[in-house]
């Protein structure tokens, strides 16, 4: 039987809350020992720092510019053949629990016209899951941190008290109370820790959060800018622990139902936070929080796989995007979708199958400016289009120069080099093989001026 497949993934999860990637509290253990297993990517980045572009892109394998899903408050498009759809036909049963976040349609930052955010999501707007469901569209508004509600399959309300991170791994725990075992599973866990809760405007960590990792270290981006990191961090902290311990109770469930070495498991973020840092600059041209940035901060993803193929304790040090996870997960599904979907198998990374493949990564952002970035090795570059606003308009023709930093010289991307006439050549290089991406994947060739 083909192996079965668990996509466990967070909402606003910095690279660096890891300790596989070189967090130094012990916040991460299990998800360490995944990483000794399995394969671990050092360089992962979201293709797309928003929610719900974001988890468009994981559904349908297809830029959010492609979809229309470009931000937030935008439904997933009929008519699209989504993972599910794949999954499904290719012989696997699926599950999902938790956020979803493409249900319901409407203006930014408006009420929605069309509101599933807080009431059962019609079966026609579950992206072509017909199994397990356990899920709230908007999950942080039926929810805190501690107690909330969600639905099932039949759109029966399933209210639950205690810490949202717990309750969330316990209803994906019932689905092995039920599975009969005839089919491999495609499961999906997408957790909303460790995002903010809108409401409170707080990062809600397990009670005691504050003072179980009052011995913080703060990232050095957020130490050299300031922002609420110091405020905030530690219930942040607190989140991944929490979100971590329950990883470990989902492979202990495995290990007792004797699934866990016919499982693969993949562990990642729909992007970071950069705790109110980035975009206080006067090319913001809509809104922002945490993510909707190029920076690092925001695009920096954790990305672990471990079991069927995935395996050795191997670390990944070339660049790649979540983008190829729907493709990646295909694969493992044994199922071939080619050109059907962005990106890479990410198994062909791990053997090194393309010497000529490019060490580099393409991001769209919206909502706080309509912008475009390429990230390589060495450097980040950025471009935004002026006077447009990032809710209202998914592209454009003409864009200029945002940032540019050479994480050589300036790992934490502090010093934005974009004018100075030492990177002229630099500049240009990485502008060329911006357009080139922009290209490929809008269909068009936009300007960018200085």
């Amino acid at each position: 039987m083909p192996n079965n497949i668990i996509f466990y993934f967070t909402d606003q999860q910095r690279w660096d809350t890891c300790g596989c990637f070189g967090q130094p509290l012990d916040i991460t253990p299990n998800l360490d020992q995944l990483a000794r297993e399995g394969v671990k990517f050092d360089n992962a980045f979201s293709p797309q720092p928003v929610c719900g572009p974001c988890r468009a892109l994981f559904q349908t394998g297809k830029w959010p510019t492609e979809t229309g899903c470009f931000r937030n408050n935008i439904m997933l498009p009929a008519g699209v053949k989504t993972l599910a759809n794949y999954i499904e036909e290719a012989g696997y049963e699926t599950a999902y629990i938790g956020k979803w976040h493409l249900a319901s349609d409407g203006e930014l930052e408006k009420p929605p016209r069309i509101d599933h955010t807080i009431t059962a999501i019609p079966r026609q707007l579950r992206g072509g899951y017909t199994g397990f469901w356990r899920a709230a569209d908007v999950l942080e508004f039926t929810s805190h941190g501690y107690d909330g509600f969600v639905f099932d399959e039949n759109d029966r309300r399933i209210d639950f008290k205690g810490y949202r991170a717990d309750r969330i791994n316990d209803l994906a725990l019932e689905f092995f109370d039920q599975y009969d075992g005839k089919k491999p599973f495609f499961m999906t866990i997408s957790q909303i820790e460790p995002h903010h809760q809108n409401d409170r405007k707080h990062y809600e960590g397990p009670e005691g959060s504050k003072e179980r990792f009052k011995d913080f270290v703060l990232p050095e981006d957020l130490k050299a800018l300031g922002g609420n990191g110091l405020e905030e961090y530690p219930d942040y902290l607190g989140q991944c622990a929490s979100l971590d311990e329950n990883l470990g109770r989902l492979v202990a469930r495995l290990k007792e139902k004797g699934l866990y070495e016919s499982t693969v498991i993949i562990f990642a973020s729909d992007h970071g936070s950069h705790f109110l840092t980035r975009n206080r600059d006067s090319h913001l041209n809509g809104y922002d929080d945490y993510k909707r940035s190029c920076h690092d901060a925001a695009l920096h993803v954790p990305l672990v796989i471990a079991g069927g193929p995935f395996k050795g304790g191997i670390a990944v040090e070339e660049l790649v995007s979540t983008a190829s996870l729907p493709k990646t997960i295909l694969a493992l599904a044994g199922v071939d979708v080619g050109d059907a979907m962005i990106g890479e198998n990410l198994l062909d990374v791990v053997e090194k199958k393309d010497d000529n493949r490019p060490n580099e990564i393409f991001a769209q952002i919206s909502e706080s400016r309509v912008g475009r970035c390429i990230r390589t090795a060495r450097y980040t570059y950025s471009v935004y289009a002026p006077g447009v606003d990032g809710g209202t308009a998914a592209a454009a023709d003409r864009y200029a120069d945002d940032f540019l930093y050479d994480m050589e010289k300036d790992p934490y991307q502090l010093n934005n080099v974009v004018a100075d006439p030492a990177y002229v050549q630099v500049k240009e290089e990485l502008r060329e093989r911006l357009l080139d991406w922009i290209q490929r994947a809008e269909g068009k060739r936009p300007e960018i001026t200085d």
